[in-house]
């Protein structure tokens, strides 16, 4: 595992989070997880402001997986930030999103989402995108 290895999970639902959590274990997935719970938290996670500046405590991520619908700033608000603030290409992003609205996605996409998932209702079904995810973003990463 590789230091740079964190997930950076953005998303204001406990339970969602907690199954995002079981379907990570049950793929085998064993990078590091920091959640923000909503856009705000994450951007200051991504700029090391406040609780966060310690960045050994508080690594970069090498991949946000963010939620849409959230208090204070919204998926879109943080994929924003991140296209304005961050490098080109420095952070991957990919939507796990509850709405399956075509609008929403190409929306995420243009703002430089990589990948756009809606939430499945099944654990199975979320534990197959994770074995997708670790298959196309985490994989490539940790053999580089």
């Amino acid at each position: 595992m590789l230091p740079d290895s964190l997930i950076l999970f953005v998303e204001d639902d406990e339970n969602d989070a907690l199954l995002f959590g079981m379907a990570l274990r049950k793929a085998g997935v064993l990078n590091p997880v920091a959640r923000a719970t909503d856009g705000e938290d994450a951007v200051n996670y991504l700029s090391g402001a406040g609780r966060y500046a310690d960045r050994t405590k508080y690594p970069l991520p090498c991949i946000l997986i963010t939620d849409l619908k959230m208090p204070k700033l919204t998926g879109f608000d943080l994929l924003t930030w991140i296209q304005s603030e961050m490098p080109p290409n420095a952070l991957p992003a990919i939507v796990l999103s509850g709405s399956a609205q075509e609008m929403d996605k190409q929306r995420a996409l243009e703002l430089g989402a990589k990948a756009y998932w809606v939430k499945p209702t099944h654990l199975a079904d979320l534990v197959h995108l994770v074995h997708e995810l670790n298959e196309t973003w985490l994989a490539p990463i940790s053999h580089a």
